[in-house]
C-alpha cells in the first residue's frame, strides 16, 4: 500500500518542486509595472498564454469531469483529479516564469496559492480514502474526512470559476478604484444568472429524486433564492449615508422587487391542500429584472447595445420559463418513470436555462471599462454580441456533457444501488411523454446525495 501511495503522489510531488521552484526563481513583476497602473504596456508572453490554456484545461475541464466521475463511484475519479492537480501545478508554476506584460498587486495572484493548496489537499484526501488504510487515527476519522472531501470538492468548481474570473480581470488591469464596483456588480450577477440556467439543467435532467423528496416546487426553491438576494441587493447596492451615485436607484429597486416578488413565489408554491403547485412569479422576476437593467443609462452606443441585448435575452428567458410551464408542462410538478418506461423531456425545456447562461454572458461582459475598450479599438457591438454567446453554447454543452457522463455511469454502475424512478404520487399527471401507465404508484424516495465516490465500489 505504501508503494502504492508513493507511486500515485509522485506526479503531484513532482508538479510541487518544480512550483517552488519557480516560485523562487521568479518575480511578480509588481515592481515593473508603472506606478498606479494595474498592469505595464507589454503583450503577453507566450509563457502565460501556455500558463493560461493548462489551467483552462486542467481547472476548467479535467477538474469538473473528475468530480462527476466521483459522484458515480468511477474507478477513474482519482487518476482523473491526480492529472489534473498536477497540470493545475505546473500551470501555477508558470505564471511566475513568464516574460512580457507585468503586472500590479491583484486578487487572481493572491488567490493563487490558497486555490492550490485546496486542490493538493483535495487529492491527497482522495488518494487516502483509495487506499483503504485499515488501522490508525486516520482510519478513525475517515466519515468525516469523506464528509470533508465532498464539501470541499463542491466548493472548487465555484472558486476555480473565481479564479478564472479574476484572471481575465488582472489581464486586461480592470475593476480598480472607482470601477469595482460597477466590475464587481456585473460578474456577480453576470454569474448568478449563469448558475441559475446550471441548476435548472441539473434538475431538469437529474435532479427530480431530489425534487420530490422535499415534497417542494420549483417555484418555491427559485422564490426562496430570489428572497434572499433581493434582501442583500436592497441594503448594499447603495451606500447608505452617501449621496445616491448613478443607477443606484435602479439596483436598489430592484432589490426591492425581488425581495417581494419572492415571498409572493413562496406563497403561491403550495395549493390549499399544502401540496407543491408550481407559479409564474420567478419568471416574471426575470421578466421585470430584464427590463430594468437593460434600459440602465448607458454613455457609449456599444454599451447600449450590449445592455439592451442582454435585457432582450433575459427577458426571453423569463418569457420561456413561463411558456415551459402553463404551456409545455401545463402546471404539472414532476416527471414519472413507470415500470419499464421512460420520460422524454421536451426539446423546449433547454431554452430557459440556456438564455439564463446566455445573459449572464453578456452581463459580464458589459463592464464600463471593457465597453471602452471595444470601442476605441472599434470592435463591432454585433461581433462582439455573437462571440458572448458563442461562450454561453461552449459552457451549456459542457454542462451538458457532464450530466450526460453522471447519467450513464450512474445507471451502469456496480455499486448496488439502483436509479432512482421519480413517480408523482399526487393526484397529477406530468408534462413528460412517457411509454407506460399507471394509477397506482407511489412516489420514490429520493436518493441520499452522498458523495462515496471517493471510496472503492466494494465499501
Amino acid at each position: 500500500m505504501a508503494t502504492l501511495q508513493a507511486r500515485r503522489m509522485t506526479p503531484i510531488t513532482a508538479a510541487m518542486i518544480l512550483s517552488c521552484a519557480s516560485i523562487a526563481l521568479g518575480q511578480d513583476g509588481h515592481d515593473q509595472t508603472p506606478e498606479g497602473e494595474a498592469r505595464s504596456d507589454a503583450p503577453l508572453h507566450s509563457t502565460m498564454w501556455i500558463h493560461i490554456l493548462l489551467q483552462g484545461f486542467a481547472c476548467g475541464m479535467l477538474y469538473p469531469t473528475g468530480m462527476v466521475l466521483g459522484l458515480v463511484r468511477s474507478r477513474w475519479h482519482v487518476p482523473v483529479q491526480v492529472v489534473a492537480t498536477t497540470l493545475a501545478i505546473v500551470g501555477y508554476s508558470l505564471g511566475y516564469l513568464h516574460k512580457g506584460a507585468h503586472f500590479g498587486p491583484n486578487a487572481h495572484a493572491k488567490f493563487a496559492t490558497p486555490l492550490m493548496l485546496m486542490m493538493i489537499v483535495q487529492s491527497g484526501v482522495g488518494i487516502y480514502l483509495k487506499i483503504h488504510i485499515g488501522t490508525g487515527f486516520l482510519n478513525a476519522i475517515r466519515r468525516q474526512l469523506v464528509r470533508g472531501h465532498g464539501i470541499l470538492g463542491a466548493i472548487m468548481p465555484i472558486a476555480i470559476w473565481a479564479q478564472f474570473l479574476l484572471g481575465g480581470i488582472a489581464s486586461q488591469g480592470f475593476c480598480r478604484n472607482d470601477h469595482l464596483g460597477q466590475c464587481a456588480a456585473h460578474f456577480i450577477m453576470g454569474s448568478a444568472f449563469i448558475a441559475y440556467g446550471i441548476m435548472l439543467t441539473i434538475i431538469l435532467l437529474n435532479g427530480q429524486a431530489w425534487l420530490a423528496g422535499t415534497r417542494r416546487s420549483q417555484e418555491f426553491w427559485d422564490s426562496l433564492i430570489i428572497t434572499l438576494w433581493g434582501f442583500v441587493n436592497t441594503f448594499t447596492e447603495h451606500r447608505w449615508g452617501h449621496p445616491w451615485a448613478k443607477n443606484d436607484l435602479d439596483h436598489t429597486s430592484i432589490g426591492i422587487l425581488w425581495f417581494a416578488a419572492g415571498l409572493v413565489g413562496m406563497w403561491l408554491s403550495r395549493d390549499r391542500q399544502g401540496r407543491p403547485q408550481r407559479n409564474l412569479i420567478p419568471a416574471v422576476v426575470i421578466i421585470l429584472t430584464g427590463w430594468a437593467m437593460g434600459a440602465h443609462p448607458q454613455d457609449l452606443m456599444m454599451s447600449r447595445l450590449v445592455h439592451s441585448t442582454f435585457g432582450y435575452i433575459l427577458m426571453s428567458a423569463g418569457g420561456a420559463r413561463i411558456i415551459e410551464i402553463a404551456f409545455v408542462l401545463k402546471a404539472r410538478t414532476t416527471p414519472i418513470d413507470l415500470e419499464g418506461g421512460h420520460t422524454e423531456i421536451n426539446s423546449f425545456q433547454y431554452l430557459p436555462p440556456f438564455l439564463l447562461c446566455a445573459a449572464g454572458f453578456l452581463l459580464m461582459g458589459a463592464t464600463e471599462e471593457q465597453m471602452k475598450a471595444l470601442s476605441d479599438a472599434g470592435v463591432p457591438p454585433v461581433s462582439y454580441i455573437l462571440v458572448l454567446s458563442s461562450g454561453s453554447f461552449f459552457l451549456f454543452l459542457f454542462v451538458l456533457i457532464l450530466l450526460h457522463l453522471y447519467s450513464t455511469n450512474k445507471n451502469s454502475s456496480n455499486t448496488g444501488k439502483q436509479p432512482v424512478d421519480l413517480i408523482d404520487d399526487l393526484p397529477r399527471t406530468t408534462g413528460y411523454a412517457t411509454t407506460s401507465s399507471s394509477a397506482d404508484h407511489q412516489a420514490a424516495k429520493a436518493e441520499d446525495f452522498e458523495l462515496h465516490g471517493l471510496m472503492s465500489n466494494d465499501e
